[in-house]
């Protein structure tokens, strides 16, 4: 089974010719070489390539470059606005752009509240005719990503980095796990994935950051492993945890047994997404 990071973002440095809206903690360029050359130096076959709202917001054109650029390593996520009126329409044009797996919400920052906005179930019925699973970013807005999911169920939604909100830079917060509890309520929805990606920088130790076992354990007994993606959120996570770290971290042999790992690292993301890395 291949190796699938579940979040990775690749960006063009900012200039007037792709201006960014805000910067993304991270270095001064993201390009989708240098990001393959990270996964190559691991052994991570293929990645789901976000396009990053911070710096495009809804224009995901540097992401299809980068997809262009390197046939079969990724698959492409584009955010949506859900307050646009032609949100569907919006949804049925991505669908059909080669690479494209998946769209995603985002219900943080300025676009605070948009799960509740109407847009948003015209969004999940067309993501669902199109076969696009729905990444939600809902730090602190759990109830919102609930609510969605059990009007929604013939819809696939996947709950991006724990449904957790992390840090951007060191340290982590005193409590990552606070929240823990509503996270696992959400599993009551069979329609609902969600993302290990990040967790590193919830640690407050060193690499291979064993304090993160406990509170991961029981997301994976909660949700089964079926439904959870591992990944690493690069380039957001450099200031907390290196790429190799990231993924070498959930690799260890004295932690998960090999199907665990096996499913965790990719095999659930290929069926929650229907994709492989073609390398």
């Amino acid at each position: 089974m291949p190796i699938i990071d579940a979040q990775v973002h690749a960006y063009d440095r900012n200039h007037p010719g792709r201006p960014w809206h805000a910067a993304l903690p991270g270095p001064d360029e993201a390009s989708g070489a240098t990001m393959v050359a990270a996964m190559d130096a691991v052994g991570v076959d293929g990645a789901i390539l976000v396009s990053p709202w911070t710096m495009y917001r809804y224009d995901p054109g540097y992401a299809v470059e980068v997809h262009a650029a390197h046939p079969g390593r990724f698959g492409l996520v584009a955010p949506v606005d859900p307050s646009r009126e032609d949100v569907a329409e919006n949804i049925a044009r991505w669908a059909g752009t080669p690479g494209a797996v998946g769209i995603r919400l985002m219900d943080w920052g300025e676009a605070a509240g948009s799960l509740a906005a109407p847009g948003a179930d015209a969004a999940c019925r067309a993501a669902a005719a199109h076969g696009l699973p729905i990444c939600v970013l809902c730090w602190g807005q759990l109830p919102a990503l609930d609510a969605l999911a059990g009007r929604h169920p013939a819809t696939q939604f996947i709950l991006d980095h724990l449904g957790i909100r992390q840090p951007f830079a060191p340290p982590a917060p005193a409590e990552p796990f606070a929240e823990l509890a509503a996270v696992l309520a959400l599993a009551r929805h069979p329609n609902l994935a969600i993302k290990v990606t990040g967790a590193c920088t919830l640690s407050h130790e060193a690499f291979p950051f064993r304090d993160l076992r406990a509170p991961l354990e029981r997301i994976f007994e909660t949700y089964g492993f079926e439904r959870c993606l591992w990944g690493t959120d690069w380039t957001r996570a450099t200031a907390l945890v290196s790429y190799a770290d990231a993924v070498d971290a959930f690799r260890a042999d004295d932690w998960l047994g090999e199907a665990e790992r096996e499913a965790l690292l990719g095999g659930s993301l290929a069926r929650v997404y229907d994709w492989t890395p073609a390398r």
